[in-house]
């Protein structure tokens, strides 16, 4: 393996096929990593790993923020990739990138901002010198619903600290991932600090990472089940890691609440890439007083939205990520209307491939079991509501607790709800939480640590403190 990334097809090497979801047609084939190579990936980045932490702070910088440059200036390309690849709309592809971007230029001004710490002892006599360093070989695993982002995410606040990094994308989108390396490569990034690892065998690869005494942090982007597996793994070394799992958002609409806000941020909230995001609004509670107006806006909205390949440039959403996302999607609805949900509202959705139809089902009551369980498609259950206590019972009854939205007349009345969500992440009036300033994260079985903002730095660094005798 040489340079930022790994080859596309390398001589000799087995290969997989990446597939369009919006036709099942293959797309291109890269390099499919065996257990051995990917332990050969921490190797280089081990030996890259002194050279690139004894690199100023600023230059380190200076490649992020070229890094960023570049990635703007390729967004086209990156789009077309991710339309290809992952299957959301053309515009949802476009907002990643330069989303994804953000997280170069973020960490690149935090670089050079790593603070410590003087102190006199509370003894007297001695002073406390705080430092920070590289935590080291990082190990990223990264989900296929932003290929782009969720790498950028990890990838940037990683060499930021001084960090080199062996790179899992998920299967489904690794070509996202190996231009991303291919642009830190040409932003000056040096040979072995970026090392990325497609590969079919996912358990096997980052299981290998996890025994190996080199890799000294693992960070995860995923569902809750797979997180609990390589917690269980990682505590055998007591490994250094930051979780980013599932999520079960609530979308909360009081009796005042602006509807056609509330409206227009339900639309970002749900179908944003299709509803394929972890902090996508999975259950709406809508006070009584608002629910028919809220739910025949939405409603209308949702049918009018246009499904379609991200090849339309008009197409609003695009394929779920395989076939079988579909058929389980389509399960979880059946399921809702057997214990009394209704489809009130649908889109229309091509027939075949990776596609299915918005949908907002109505008459939910609370506790079913399609509120319990993170959709990840575009399917709105909606619950009515009375009672403030019920419903804060309702919205904290889930083991996840990574993002929730609340939209109320008076900012006063949402904060105080806000406040009693168990959730990392609250959207107050707006349909949107992710921001690279923002510290992104959640609660209880939703994940640990934060990712972007200055936490995001710290996770990939050691503190480090001398007690220093001025006697």
């Amino acid at each position: 393996m040489t340079g930022c990334s790994a080859p596309l097809r390398a001589p000799g090497t087995r290969t997989f096929a990446v597939l369009d979801p919006a036709n099942l047609e293959p797309i291109g084939e890269v390099a499919d990593h065996t257990v051995e190579q990917g332990v050969d990936a921490v190797a280089v980045a081990s030996a890259a790993f002194a050279g690139w932490a004894g690199t100023a702070p600023r230059a380190r910088a200076e490649v992020l923020s070229r890094a960023r440059e570049l990635m703007v200036a390729d967004r086209d390309r990156l789009a077309d990739l991710i339309v290809a690849e992952n299957g959301k709309s053309r515009a949802d592809a476009c907002a990643e990138v330069t989303y994804a971007a953000e997280f170069f230029r973020w960490f690149a001004e935090e670089a050079v901002r790593s603070d410590g710490d003087y102190s006199v002892a509370p003894a007297g006599g001695t002073r406390t010198l705080v430092t920070h360093h590289p935590v080291g070989v990082a190990a990223l695993v990264t989900p296929w619903n932003f290929p782009a982002a969720m790498a950028t995410r990890k990838i940037a606040p990683a060499l930021a600290a001084g960090c080199t990094v062996v790179l899992k994308p998920a299967a489904e989108t690794p070509l996202t991932a190996l231009a991303v390396a291919e642009i830190l490569t040409e932003a000056g990034v040096p040979d072995g600090v970026v090392n990325v690892v497609p590969t079919t065998d996912a358990a096997g690869v980052v299981g290998a990472w996890l025994r190996d005494d080199r890799v000294r942090k693992l960070s995860f982007t995923g569902s809750t089940g797979v997180g609990r597996v390589l917690l269980r793994q990682a505590a055998d070394r007591v490994l250094n890691v930051s979780m980013e799992l599932g999520g079960n958002a609530p979308y909360v609409v009081t009796a005042d609440a602006d509807l056609e806000a509330a409206v227009q941020g339900a639309m970002i909230a749900k179908y944003r890439n299709g509803g394929q995001a972890c902090t996508a609004a999975n259950r709406f509670y809508v006070h009584a007083d608002a629910a028919a107006a809220f739910v025949a806006g939405f409603g209308a909205a949702t049918e009018a939205l246009r499904v379609g390949p991200g090849s339309d440039p008009e197409a609003q959403v695009g394929p779920l990520i395989s076939t079988s996302a579909v058929r389980a999607l389509g399960d979880l609805v059946a399921s809702a209307v057997d214990e009394g949900a209704r489809i009130a509202y649908q889109a229309i959705a091509p027939s075949g491939g990776g596609f299915f139809p918005p949908t907002v089902l109505t008459d939910v009551r609370p506790g079913a079991d399609i509120l319990q369980r993170e959709i990840f498609g575009p399917v709105a259950p909606i619950v009515v509501w009375t009672d403030e206590e019920d419903l804060l019972r309702q919205v904290n009854d889930t083991e996840h607790g990574l993002a929730a939205y609340v939209y109320a007349g008076r900012l006063q009345d949402a904060l105080r709800l806000a406040e009693q969500f168990e959730a990392g992440m609250i959207g107050i009036n707006r349909g949107i939480v992710s921001d690279p300033a923002a510290p992104f994260g959640g609660y209880k079985q939703s994940g640990l640590g934060r990712e972007g903002a200055r936490a995001g730095l710290a996770e990939f660094q050691e503190t480090q403190y001398f007690s220093v005798d001025l006697s």
